[in-house]
């Protein structure tokens, strides 16, 4: 299969966007920044950035200034999944910066708009434990937050009665 690459529609932020994911993200960085020619449609103009390629950790992404008639939603969003809880808060700050904001259940807008999921690994293993009790107090504790803590997520797992 050819590789997938995501270009995400910005009203004048592409840049600064891929600025702040190749911060967050290791083993990342910008490539190629295209600008706009001459007799661009307002609100254009000529040298105003219209692609930056950038790659988060190997996958390569496109970032695009369309103008404001796309604007993100929640229907689309990046998921990431995180060996623990540590490096869970460091994605999950790095996107909150200057402006994000939080969902629930791990969800959060950077302040660009665009959408994640940002959580340890671990949460889908207790979730969906094989102990449907435990899976189900599991499902309850995380439906009550926003930033996932994983530690207070394993002690209403494995809290009977709870």
């Amino acid at each position: 299969m050819p590789q997938q690459i995501p270009c995400l529609w910005f009203d004048g932020q592409a840049e600064e966007a891929a600025k702040l994911y190749t911060s967050v993200f290791p083993n990342s960085s910008i490539g190629q920044v295209t600008r706009y020619g001459p007799d661009m449609p307002p609100p254009m103009k000529e040298g105003d950035v219209l692609t930056v390629d950038f790659t988060l950790d190997g996958q390569a992404y496109t970032a695009l200034n369309g103008g404001p008639q796309f604007p993100f939603s929640e229907a689309v969003s990046f998921q990431i999944p995180c060996a623990d809880q540590e490096e869970s808060d460091h994605y999950w700050y790095g996107l909150m910066a200057d402006g994000g904001e939080e969902s629930q259940c791990g969800w959060l807008k950077d302040r660009f708009g665009v959408s994640w999921q940002v959580y340890p690994a671990e949460l889908i293993a207790l979730t969906s434990d094989p102990d449907p009790g435990r899976a189900q107090r599991a499902t309850q504790a995380m439906l009550q937050m926003r930033r996932i803590d994983i530690a207070e997520i394993r002690r209403a797992a494995d809290t009977v009665g709870a």
